[in-house]
């Protein structure tokens, strides 16, 4: 006696779950394949990356991640976002997100903000978070740029600027000062570089001359010496400043000035050389 039981059906039943198996393994190859890319992606972010839940939980996070805060891969997947949070800040996240996925109100999402963020060792940082939400998935991606360096070297820069902003007023506070002293001087004063240009001058010597202030600064000085005098000037200087040898300067000699209007007169020059500075100061006492 034989019994034959057909196996077709099932043949057909192992066959195509099999191919659902083969099929499912193809697939979860292919995720996986994806989610190598999308890591390297990540990784390869100048800036913290983190993908969250709807219920704020970490999904993923990348290298600089890690690097930026201190946790480890492994420590970081799971965990609440307000990990990464100030204490004031963590306590109302969840509310936050709650608030969000209940009325669809983007207070933070689509936008980038400066935020304080902390770090494993409980140390606090200022940082720029941008935040996004992912379509159809409902998982929102922040990126985290750390503003330390940037933040202190702005500090660096401010604390230059206002440095040289305090020096700017002491120089123009000596200067005031400085010129105070000339102004009071009872003979005209002037104060010449090497390039033989008036760099300072008194009220005395725009009486003495008639050329205003303003009209002396950045002018050759030979411009109150007669003109048989002032051709030779230059040369003079430039000789004193090859050799060394001081023909005037330390001396008090009686020469002849012009004034603004071409008239000259008599007067006793005195030329002394400040120190360091290079500058040469000539006094004239109008005789």
């Amino acid at each position: 006696c034989g019994f034959i039981r057909d196996l077709t059906e099932e043949k057909a039943h192992q066959a195509a779950i099999l191919e659902k198996q083969l099929a499912a393994e193809n697939l979860s190859k292919e995720l996986q394949a994806n989610q190598n890319i999308i890591m390297g992606i990540l990784d390869a972010a100048f800036h913290a990356l983190f993908v969250i839940n709807e219920k704020c939980i970490i999904q993923m996070v990348n290298k600089k991640s890690c690097e930026v805060f201190g946790w480890t891969q492994e420590e970081f997947i799971g965990k609440n976002i307000n990990l990464i949070m100030p204490d004031h800040v963590a306590v109302n996240h969840n509310h936050y997100m709650k608030h969000y996925l209940e009325t669809g109100v983007k207070n933070m999402i689509g936008t980038q903000r400066e935020v304080t963020a902390r770090r494993k060792d409980g140390s606090t940082f200022p940082c720029i978070l941008g935040l996004s939400e992912t379509q159809q998935s409902g998982m929102i991606c922040g990126f985290i740029r750390d503003l330390t360096e940037e933040k202190a070297h702005q500090a660096a820069i401010l604390e230059k600027q206002l440095a040289a902003e305090n020096l700017s007023k002491e120089l123009q506070a000596n200067q005031n000062i400085i010129m105070g002293i000339l102004d009071a001087a009872f003979h005209a004063l002037f104060v010449i570089n090497e390039k033989c240009i008036i760099q300072m001058v008194n009220k005395k010597s725009c009486e003495v001359f008639g050329w205003t202030q303003e009209e002396f600064i950045g002018k050759n000085i030979n411009l109150i010496m007669p003109d048989h005098v002032a051709v030779n000037h230059n040369h003079y200087m430039k000789h004193y400043l090859e050799t060394g040898v001081k023909n005037m300067i330390g001396t008090q000699r009686e020469v002849t000035a012009r004034r603004k209007d071409g008239s000259t007169f008599p007067c006793i020059l005195g030329l002394s050389e400040t120190q360091q500075s290079g500058m040469i100061c000539g006094f004239i006492r109008d005789l």
